[in-house]
């Protein structure tokens, strides 16, 4: 099966209509120029970021441009990052999961609604199930899977793979699916708000 060819316009209005039944909001822009202006728009200045490793966010360009500072949001991934004491950036590490926002990609989405988020460390997990209020993920419409058994296929067959290979190149241990989450729907209850960046470019893994 071919995981990387776009999928066609039907497709994604059909996901984005599964998505708003489970209380997520999508939307479809043409391509990674548009993803991240419609990202910064999200976001209020003041707010706290905080980012997910994700070759989604690097291409579309929001690494580079949460880097440069010039968006007035406060960046809790350069304070992790810059606190050199392994104690105190294991404290801030747990204080950004209370992130105001949250951004990321995903590694698979049903077209029945469903999105697929696998870890091996889990780092991420918590922003997404639970603590931050609001959630964007940027995804590239290669990504999509006609259902949740072919969803999972692509996170086996294909994102794991890649994902080794990366991080074996980058001289670590490689890489494995320790913790796999199905994002099933967000309560009503629970006030958030998630939002899909659908991109009709072919983006990450």
């Amino acid at each position: 099966m071919n995981y990387e060819t776009l999928a066609n316009t039907e497709a994604v209005q059909k996901v984005i209509e599964a998505l708003a039944e489970r209380g997520i909001m999508a939307i479809l822009v043409n391509n990674r120029m548009e993803a991240l202006e419609k990202v910064k728009s999200f976001i209020p200045k003041g707010a706290s970021v905080m980012n997910g490793s994700s070759r989604t966010l690097e291409d579309i360009g929001f690494v580079d441009y949460l880097k440069s500072g010039n968006h007035g949001w406060k960046n809790l991934h350069e304070e992790v990052l810059a606190e050199k004491d392994p104690v105190k950036q294991a404290i801030l590490r747990k204080q950004a999961v209370l992130s105001d926002y949250y951004l990321g990609s995903v590694h698979a989405v049903a077209e029945t609604g469903q999105l697929i988020i696998v870890s091996n460390s889990g780092s991420q997990l918590p922003h997404i199930v639970f603590t931050s209020p609001n959630l964007v993920f940027v995804v590239g419409t290669q990504k999509l899977a006609p259902n949740l058994d072919a969803a999972l296929s692509r996170v086996r067959e294909y994102v794991l793979p890649l994902e080794d290979k990366r991080m074996k190149d980058a001289g670590m241990g490689g890489s494995a699916i320790s913790k796999l989450l199905i994002f099933e729907r967000e309560p009503v209850f629970m006030r958030r708000k998630v939002h899909v960046i659908f991109v009709n470019e072919k983006l990450g893994f």
